[in-house]
């Protein structure tokens, strides 16, 4: 660990006194490669108006309504070229885990058009595919957090124009050991009928079928609080699992300083012993850019630009509700008895999530979110469902470049 925080203090050092902060720090270019250093600092704050669970409790737990955390510190090293050739070597200095790690060649020079192999974000999932410090929320949704795939080894093909993509991938293990394993596939395609400056009218649809690591699964959720040690709705290990399978449906409106987004997640668990075990979820999200700027938008996801007027940054207010439902069962009435549950009941949860962000110049970025949780599980030893319905005030700051 001391390691790792000598190389980000070394890391944020040289970013900070390069001639110009911009977005990333020129190195040289070396065998032909045009290498660039990019970085990304976020620390988090959470207090917790706890109602039944004790959200920040456990062996994890200060004692205190409230966690503060360094949440990442990744270290990105960029090539383009020689030629078509482009490469990333990612780490986050955190987590102790590697980033984007991987090798793209543009076909024909076409940057819609490229293989990829290495480790790399799969192709489902607008929120996950978005740049991590272009977050509309401090957390993201809690059915992408739940039901993406994200970076994981594999290889990927994708072609598309300005206004559609196609995207499939092969893929198997996190880089990372001890992490995510299952090896299997996805596949995404996004159409804009709608690509402007300024306007942008996007649909996607997107799949991935995996094999369940030792054949088992958990489904289970934090309440759109990264810091959280507690999930208000968990299916419980399922044990038989085989392979699991998610559809993912996303659709995204962009109008000047407005921008709208919403995903649909269904997802199957195949069991051997035991029915299949089906959940699902969604999120919709609005976002205005109060001081006037609009989004940018390649490869079927958007772009955050810079502020306009540095001095005074670019705001921005958003709002977002969650819902995921993890119950795919029943109760049977027993008389004289408790209730036997007759599949798996995981529970229900809403979210509302109200927030603001200030990005200032082109490397600082603060952001306040409130979060108001109805959640709804079942409790064995209550014989019923219970609401646990907690309240929490988010806090973020981010220096990158």
């Amino acid at each position: 660990m001391k390691l790792h925080r000598q190389l980000l203090t070394a890391a944020v050092a040289a970013a900070l006194f390069a001639p110009a902060a911009h977005a990333e720090v020129a190195i040289d270019v070396i065998g032909g490669s045009e290498i660039t250093f990019e970085g990304l600092v976020q620390a988090d704050g959470n207090w917790f108006d706890n109602d039944l669970t004790d959200l920040n409790g456990g062996d994890a737990g200060n004692g205190k309504n409230s966690e503060f955390e360094l949440r990442r510190a990744e270290l990105v090293l960029k090539g383009k070229g020689p030629g078509n050739v482009e490469w990333v070597l990612g780490y986050d200095a955190k987590a102790d885990k590697f980033l984007d790690t991987n090798l793209k060649y543009k076909l024909g020079g076409n940057s819609n058009h490229f293989l990829q192999l290495g480790q790399f974000k799969q192709p489902n999932s607008l929120e996950e595919l978005s740049s991590t410090k272009n977050n509309d929320f401090i957390s993201k949704a809690a059915v992408t957090n739940t039901y993406a795939v994200a970076r994981r080894l594999g290889g990927a093909w994708g072609y598309g124009q300005d206004n559609w993509s196609v995207t499939a991938s092969a893929f198997g293990r996190e880089l990372t050991r001890n992490l995510a394993h299952g090896s299997g596939y996805g596949a995404r395609g996004t159409f804009a009928p709608i690509n402007a400056g300024g306007q942008v009218l996007h649909f996607g649809l997107s799949y991935v079928d995996y094999d369940a690591d030792a054949d088992t699964l958990r489904v289970r959720a934090r309440p759109n609080a990264d810091l959280a040690t507690a999930r208000l709705v968990d299916s419980g290990d399922l044990k038989d699992t085989d392979r699991v399978s998610t559809l993912g449906a996303e659709a995204m409106y962009i109008t000047g300083p407005f921008k709208a987004q919403g995903e649909y997640y269904s997802s199957k668990a195949k069991r051997y012993d035991h029915d299949n075990y089906t959940s699902d979820g969604y999120y919709i999200s609005g976002l205005w850019n109060v001081t006037g700027e609009t989004w940018g938008y390649k490869g079927g996801v958007p772009s955050t630009g810079l502020p306009d007027n540095p001095g005074s940054g670019m705001w921005q207010l958003g709002v977002r509700f969650d819902h995921m439902d993890l119950n795919d069962g029943n109760l049977a009435n027993v008389a004289g008895g408790a209730p036997v549950v007759d599949g798996v009941l995981g529970g229900k949860m809403d979210i509302w999530t109200v927030g603001a962000n200030w990005y200032w110049r082109s490397n600082v970025k603060f952001a306040l979110n409130y979060v108001m949780v109805d959640s709804q599980k079942y409790s064995s030893s209550a014989r019923g469902f219970v609401n646990d319905d907690p309240n929490i005030l988010e806090a973020r700051a981010q220096f990158f470049w």
